[in-house]
């Protein structure tokens, strides 16, 4: 494995990018409010583009890996987010703040699909462990980014703080150009039927809605459980807001454990121990009464969250060898999906019956990806369904 550690820590920086382009809205949006006088709606609509970015990255980056191979793309996304924390320390206009929030989600979400495409075809019996790894530097991005910028903050003017790490991100994009990578899987070139090939497998639908589920359930928990423990569980809204801070760390920690896990014990076993967790979490959750039970609720939360995406990439990765960025491209889209049409009817149902069904809406979704991860492992051990390239 010697010879595809320096592609390995090119996928780890990339990844950890793109946890701090997923936190870059929470991070900024105080400096971004005040400096151009943004209300609810100018705040959302920023919330809105940064997802709408990654969904457009995630369609576009499989088909070019596949194609191209990962320098140029994995560089050029680095790119992208260098130029949006730059843009949005200097705009002057709230179209510019626009675009460069555009550009963030575009680069992250290239950098999402590529980096575990890239570490799904430099591995091979280790591979749902190394995906695993490669997930545990999202969480650091993701909580390395907010805590640093509050610790500097009240030192250094918020401008200097996100360009700063715009300018810190030009040392990722040499490294990234700097090392070499697999070559190409399909360097003659993809043709509209191969594309098909892969659109038209059952078992990567499957898989997909096991991630429609598995990604709004994440996202749910993060967007929610705040407001949820305000208002039902009683705590106040700097400790409710701290408990996001212990599930991101849970689910960091859940990385680090699962890549030693799946080394050791069947990843179907994983997945349904993961799953016990996750439903542990969710009644925890719909008891929660203090900040002790709220915690204890956010770690079983983030450690359940753990094992999905790192074992389903590496089973698909397993079954489309040929042509795995075009096969993470369609299981990211329908994933990003789940997020957005899930949360989108939380706010619907929450309006009528407020936010006390969130557990109930949990757990429903939970049942959902059961279903779905039983009928994708059914399908994928099926004579019928063989590997495909």
């Amino acid at each position: 494995m010697e010879h595809t550690r320096p592609a390995f820590v090119a996928a780890c920086a990339g990844m950890l990018l793109f946890g701090m382009a997923m936190l870059s809205l929470g991070s900024v949006n105080a400096f971004l409010a005040e400096r151009f006088q943004l209300d609810q709606i100018g705040l959302g609509s920023l919330a809105a583009l940064l997802p709408f970015g990654i969904l457009a990255g995630s369609l576009v980056f499989g088909p070019i890996v596949d194609r191209f191979g990962y320098k140029l793309p994995l560089s050029g996304a680095a790119l992208l987010l260098a130029a949006g924390f730059i843009l949005m320390a200097e705009a002057t206009s709230f179209g510019a703040v626009q675009a460069a929030f555009l550009a963030t989600g575009f680069g992250g979400g290239i950098l999402n699909g590529g980096t575990n495409a890239l570490v799904a075809d430099i591995s091979s019996h280790d591979r749902g462990a190394r995906l695993s790894l490669l997930g545990v530097f999202f969480g650091v991005g993701a909580l390395g980014m907010p805590a640093l910028t509050g610790a500097l903050l009240g030192r250094v003017e918020p401008t200097e703080i996100v360009a700063g790490f715009g300018f810190a991100i030009f040392a990722v994009v040499f490294y990234l150009l700097a090392i070499s990578y697999p070559p190409p899987k399909q360097r003659q070139g993809i043709s509209t039927s191969q594309i098909l090939q892969v659109a038209r497998d059952r078992v990567l639908w499957l898989f997909g809605l096991v991630l429609f589920f598995e990604s709004a359930l994440e996202s749910l928990a993060n967007n929610w459980s705040p407001a949820y423990l305000r208002e039902v569980s009683g705590l106040d809204a700097e400790t409710a807001l701290f408990m996001l801070t212990i599930l991101s760390a849970s689910l960091t920690a859940g990385r680090l454990v699962l890549g030693w896990a799946l080394r050791r014990y069947s990843s179907r076993r994983i997945l349904m121990v993961c799953m016990a967790l996750v439903l542990i979490g969710t009644a925890a959750l719909s008891a929660a009464s203090g900040t002790v039970s709220s915690a204890a609720a956010m770690v079983f939360l983030g450690l359940g969250f753990a094992a999905a995406f790192p074992v389903v990439f590496a089973h698909v990765a397993e079954r489309f060898p040929t042509m795995t960025g075009t096969a993470f491209s369609i299981l990211l889209i329908v994933a990003l999906s789940g997020n957005m049409l899930l949360n989108y009817l939380l706010g619907v149902v929450s309006q009528t019956w407020g936010i006390g069904v969130l557990p109930l809406y949990l757990a429903g979704c939970l049942a959902g990806l059961a279903l779905m991860l039983i009928a994708a492992l059914r399908a994928s051990h099926s004579p019928s369904n063989t590997t495909r390239t």
